[in-house]
């Protein structure tokens, strides 16, 4: 009789560290895709704050530095396109340059003629 209950108990013994390893398996997987999200987000981040910083730069910028920026222009890893839809109106975007149809930032800039 001794036999066959030490037989269950290291049956019920291998059972519970087959459950156990498993669960630290799904733990171990979500904690790497956390990190992986983290890295992700924080490299986005990164990403606006440089857009940002240009985006601020180019729409100080005088009717006249405006006219001279008309066009696709590289920024670092960005690409800065300044375009004009109306006479008083700049249109300027920011993009990273290796996904140029994915705006990061847009913005209009009135400039009206004789004003800076």
């Amino acid at each position: 009789m001794m036999r066959s209950e030490s037989g269950g108990i290291l049956f019920e013994a291998m059972v519970s560290l087959t459950i156990l390893a498993l669960a630290g398996g799904g733990a171990v997987t979500l904690l790497a895709a956390a990190l992986s999200a983290e890295q992700r987000l924080e490299w986005q981040e990164a990403l606006i704050e440089e857009a940002d910083r240009v985006m601020t730069a180019t729409s100080l910028l005088t009717r006249q530095e405006l006219d001279l920026r008309l066009g696709v222009r590289s920024v670092g890893r960005l690409l800065v396109t300044v375009s004009r839809p109306e006479r008083a109106l700049f249109r300027v975007a920011v993009a990273l340059a290796t996904a140029p149809a994915r705006e990061l930032l847009v913005t209009v800039v009135h400039r009206p003629r004789g004003t800076s």
